[in-house]
């Protein structure tokens, strides 16, 4: 009777696994905020958060499984994205423009200057003495920021409809233009003058977008993510696509992964190694909207609306799967077992097929061990393992 009792056991580890997280990607800590979490960039061992009525808060995350909020500046907009270089944060603070907030001592920021904008900022890339806001309706607008006392538009390039987000690569800015449907490509190289060089319309709303290579990543709202090749800007075209559970709203790129702040199913890791066949290799779905994403160090910093920062952590393939979204500390345990030698680690385990069978040598798969309690009426606990050989 013990293999029947064992499957039902394992189904209910598999429905709390469902509501969690996938595979390859667990929870490791989370820092509360005052306001809603809308944007968050990385820089050394400390998160920058745009917490929109809670303005820019500075968290340290030098230990990710316990972050820990050091300093904040209040903005007197709502802090909406930010991006940082060298001692600055730069703050899209809505209708309050741009402000830029000096962070050389994180425990005590401070806001050494601000320019005012036609639009609502949205989202900010910061490249050299530059500074690219998403100002909504008022398109893209380029700010002098040479001078952090005394931050200057320079230039301007008008996007027709509203732009949330943008990133800046070589002499090209991508705007992410969210009612027109359209990833922009602007011609930077003279920041007084921008041009638009090309344009590709997507099937959703633009929300965000990501450059790496000759590729932009776009946030498509209930489109998914789309994968756009920019390698000649005055024709970008679509070379992939992989939907989403929800709606699409921020991404960020490291490596072979594109990782997707998705507003109703948190995290989605995409593998894009492949740019024609993107495929989603992970997933964690967060407690809050999911709005944006930094990636840093093998964790992902989500954006998380309402219930603040939350990291998580991706391990890419055959690792074992988190069964709860309460877990706060990282699996130090065993990931990967790879070849005769790490199959020979489950020895001293039973180890279960997902029919509850009995195991004697497993192959290449998906498969569950229970390890032995530690006392009476300890039944052990169950974890699900990956082996590849």
């Amino acid at each position: 009777m013990r293999a029947p009792f064992f499957a039902v056991s394992m189904i209910l580890v598999l429905v709390g696994i469902a509501q969690a997280d996938s595979l390859n990607c667990r929870l490791v800590g989370y820092c509360d905020t005052p306001g809603s979490v809308r944007g968050v960039a990385i820089a050394g061992t400390f998160a920058y958060v745009a917490d929109y009525t809670g303005g820019l808060r500075v968290i340290s995350v030098a230990n990710p499984a316990h972050p820990v909020e050091v300093g904040y500046e209040y903005t007197p907009g709502g802090a909406l994205g930010v991006a940082v270089a060298g001692d600055y944060a730069y703050v899209a603070d809505d209708y309050s423009g741009l402000r830029v907030i000096d962070v050389s001592v994180p425990t005590t920021p401070h806001e050494t200057g601000h320019c005012d904008l036609p639009g609502e900022a949205y989202g900010v890339a910061v490249a050299g003495d530059y500074a690219y806001v998403a100002d909504g309706l008022a398109g893209l607008r380029v700010i002098g920021v040479s001078n952090p006392a005394f931050p200057r538009e320079v230039g301007c390039c008008d996007t027709v409809d509203y732009s949330l987000g943008v990133a800046v690569r070589g002499n090209y800015a991508y705007v992410a233009d969210n009612s027109c449907h359209r990833l922009r490509v602007i011609d930077v190289s003279s920041p007084a003058n921008p041009q638009e060089r090309g344009r590709h319309t997507t099937p959703g709303e633009a929300n965000g977008v990501a450059v790496s290579g000759d590729y932009a990543y776009v946030a498509n709202n209930d489109a998914g993510l789309r994968v756009i090749d920019v390698s000649d800007p005055a024709d970008p075209q679509e070379s992939g696509f992989c939907d989403t559970p929800g709606r699409s709203w921020g991404v960020a790129v490291a490596g072979s992964y594109a990782f997707v702040a998705d507003l109703d199913s948190g995290l989605r890791v995409i593998n894009i190694s492949d740019p024609a066949a993107p495929e989603e290799q992970g997933y964690y779905d967060t407690p809050g909207s999911a709005m944006g994403v930094a990636v840093a160090g093998g964790y992902a910093f989500v954006a998380d609306g309402n219930e603040g920062l939350q990291i998580i952590e991706f391990y890419g393939g055959g690792v074992e799967e988190t069964p709860s979204a309460e877990v706060r500390t990282t699996n130090v345990g065993p990931t990967v077992l790879s070849g005769a030698s790490g199959v020979r680690r489950l020895a001293s385990c039973l180890v279960f097929d997902a029919m509850g069978r009995l195991v004697l040598n497993p192959c290449s798969g998906v498969y569950f061990v229970r390890e032995d309690g530690r006392g009476a009426g300890d039944a052990g606990r169950v974890r699900k393992i990956v082996i590849q050989r």
